[in-house]
């Protein structure tokens, strides 16, 4: 059985999320800042870091992917393929609290629609769910009913699409994919609290076709 932590990190309370499973072999999904905490926890129960990987690019997602590189020199770094080029570039960053990041050493642009991430006994499903970002992907873990959604999906919100790369038609098709996953989904978003697929369609206005996007 697949078990999580929930772990908000840096000013922007960005969700990271460590998944492990029975080998005690861990994911580690957006690892925004705080490696210290990170590594804290990690320690805490035991676990390995098999693979890290990004729901999408931004500075609040990946920043502690440097302290945690050193920590770990093998340890890889999954992103959208759409992605790759935030990873080291230098505008990427929100000075001073996230200063710009040299891109991974061990980065693999290997997320895309219909591939599969495996390791540690652990498997999701690729979504790409461009609109927030163009390599932006969700990560569906079928057999636990649990997808990861970074910035496209939050409780009773979505991600904004006026950054660079941003697009509204394509995020309201992201949606409108998401609102096809089983309602019992439950959905950690990269910020804020857990909910469910069947909640947001009933209560999101984002999911219902009506209230503005950001664009």
């Amino acid at each position: 059985m697949l078990e999580k932590r929930i772990i908000p990190v840096g000013p922007f309370a960005a969700n990271c999320i460590v998944l492990w499973g029975e080998e005690r072999k861990a994911w580690i999904i957006d690892p925004g800042a705080d490696a210290d905490i990170i590594e804290s926890f990690l320690g805490s129960k035991n676990l390995i870091p098999c693979l890290a990987a990004y729901t999408h690019g931004h500075f609040d997602h990946v920043n502690a992917s440097i302290a945690l590189a050193k920590r770990w020199p093998s340890l890889a770094f999954h992103v959208g393929r759409g992605d790759e080029p935030m990873l080291g570039h230098p505008a990427n960053c929100w000075p001073p609290d996230y200063v710009p990041m040299p891109r991974p050493a061990n980065l693999v642009c290997d997320l895309q629609e219909g591939s599969v991430l495996e390791g540690g006994g652990i498997n999701a499903h690729i979504l790409h769910t461009p609109g927030h970002t163009p390599g932006g992907v969700c990560f569906h873990f079928e057999e636990d009913k649990l997808l990861l959604t970074g910035d496209t999906l939050f409780a009773g919100s979505c991600g904004r699409t006026d950054f660079p790369g941003g697009s509204m038609k394509q995020l309201q098709n992201s949606l409108a994919r998401l609102k096809t996953l089983p309602p019992e989904t439950e959905v950690v978003a990269g910020h804020g609290l857990p909910t469910t697929i069947g909640r947001e369609i009933a209560q999101n206005p984002y999911l219902q076709g009506e209230g503005a996007f950001y664009e």
